[in-house]
């Protein structure tokens, strides 16, 4: 459907070598007027319409929520302690405890020494798999999440301001029903500049916000019991929301990937792809992030740009990403994991390749920076680093209500907000590692399926997760990643 070419690698691009983002300008309107269906009566091609809409929290914004979540985070990490505290308190006593079959382990332990087991016998004991079932106080409520990091006081005042941005973009995310946020009230990320960057995504912002200054409390007994008598009271108030029916235009979904194997880019990151194809034909958004991981397909994403402009931001930020990158002594060219060399992504182009196919075919609607919100319905381009972690991160900063995870030789990452699918490339992986995969496009390797048929399965089982019908092996065992990027230098 495009003219596509091998774009110039990007460490070629940083020396001063350019890309073709001329003559754009006729795509735009043709792109536009494709047909998109944005309401309950789409269906895949193959005549699915189990698919046409899933069931979410819909939220004054407009937007649609996969899920409902409180979250706790500080704008420094001075605060990381308050928030561990809050944590103690609150996690099990809201019926929100995970993987509590290892502490039950433990105590098994400390039992059978007490009566005087052998260390063969300890080494013996076998862990059971039986979790105690969550008795939640908000049934409504999905859980209450807590993002600390490293960050928001000695680095650059940039990576303040993108701090703000980024919890600012988890503040107003669909699937989040209020916020407690704690500063300490010195440092580079302000609460202005945080109340200033939630007014420009949501300037009608009403979910429930409480701001704790702990320099402005008169003790640090005083400013918790505030923050959680506020908290307690705001989640009876989320949990009066229920799910009702959304049409998949209202679907944000980031497509990521991690721990890739020689696979990936034959069978899982294309069935990501016929996804991502899908649901932009329904009218929805998709995210292709982790802009290292498109060193060798530039030509190809700026091929698909619906104009000249979305075109030339794209080169500039992959530009200054690998200018930024070189300055440091180092190159895109470095991405490619040990795994990854070992499994046979042994160059940074080659793992590009493969990686790219999860943004599918359609026409690239626009390119966004680090922390940038998704406002165009269409496949966007998201500057982030090729890391799991700050990638996934990021994504969900930027609206993605879903992420759908590939991965080869294994990854136990996951969001704290966003529900995370993950998807092997191989049935090897997905067999052997059962706990953490959710999806095995093994069968196209095998010849025994297709990536169409596999791409409206995992639409599917996507649709059943955002609907809350299936809980994915990420969110069951509580892998609630958070990982900021950090640009800058420490001061």
């Amino acid at each position: 459907m495009y003219g596509v070419t091998v774009g110039t690698a990007v460490s070629e691009i940083a020396a001063g070598d350019r890309l073709t983002v001329d003559n754009l300008e006729h795509r735009s309107d043709a792109f536009s007027s494709e047909k998109r269906i944005a309401n309950l009566d789409w269906e895949t091609p193959s005549g699915n319409k189990s698919v046409a809409r899933f069931s979410g929290y819909h939220r004054s914004n407009g937007s649609v929520g996969t899920a409902n979540y409180w979250i706790v985070a500080p704008l420094v990490f001075c605060e990381n302690r308050n928030i561990n505290a809050m944590r103690d308190a609150l996690t099990e006593n809201l019926g929100y405890a995970k993987a509590s079959h290892y502490s039950q382990f433990v105590k098994r332990l400390i039992e059978r020494r007490s009566k005087g087991k052998s260390i063969e016998e300890l080494l013996a004991e076998s862990l059971d798999n039986e979790t105690a079932r969550e008795q939640r106080v908000f049934p409504n409520i999905d859980g209450v999440k807590f993002l600390t990091h490293g960050m928001g006081c000695g680095g650059t005042r940039d990576d303040a301001d993108a701090l703000c941005a980024l919890l600012a973009g988890y503040i107003t995310h669909p699937n989040v029903a209020g916020a407690t946020i704690l500063s300490l009230g010195c440092q580079n990320a302000t609460v202005s500049k945080l109340e200033e960057e939630i007014a420009r995504r949501d300037p009608n912002h009403s979910r429930p916000l409480d701001i704790r200054v702990q320099q402005k409390s008169h003790s640090e007994k005083s400013m918790l019991s505030e923050a959680l008598k506020r908290l307690f009271v705001g989640l009876g108030e989320a949990n009066e929301l229920e799910r009702e029916p959304a049409p998949l235009s209202k679907l944000v979904v980031g497509m990521e990937c991690g721990g890739s194997d020689g696979f990936s880019g034959i069978s899982a990151n294309p069935t990501l792809g016929r996804v991502s194809d899908l649901i932009v034909h329904a009218g929805g958004s998709t995210i292709l992030a982790e802009f290292p991981e498109l060193c060798g397909v530039e030509q190809e994403l700026i091929n698909r740009s619906v104009d000249t402009e979305t075109a030339t931001r794209f080169e500039s930020l992959m530009r200054r990403f690998a200018a930024h990158v070189e300055s440091v002594g180092s190159g895109f060219h470095m991405n490619p994991s040990p795994g990854n060399i070992a499994d046979g992504l042994i160059t940074d182009a080659m793992k590009s390749a493969g990686a790219a196919k999860k943004g599918g075919t359609s026409p690239v609607v626009a390119t966004l920076d680090y922390t940038e919100p998704v406002t165009r319905p269409g496949l966007n381009l998201l500057c982030t680093p090729g890391g799991d972690v700050e990638s996934t991160t990021a994504m969900a900063g930027s609206g993605a209500n879903l992420i759908l995870f590939s991965t080869g030789l294994g990854t136990p990452t996951g969001n704290p907000i966003c529900p995370t699918l993950k998807i092997a490339s191989n049935s090897e992986l997905a067999t052997r590692m059962a706990d953490i995969i959710d999806f095995d496009t093994g069968p196209i390797i095998q010849g025994t399926s297709t990536i169409e048929a596999l791409g409206e399965q995992l639409l599917e089982l996507a649709v059943q997760a955002a609907s809350g019908d299936y809980t994915p092996k990420a969110v069951a065992l509580g892998q609630d990643d958070f990982l900021p990027w950090k640009r800058g230098v420490s001061l």
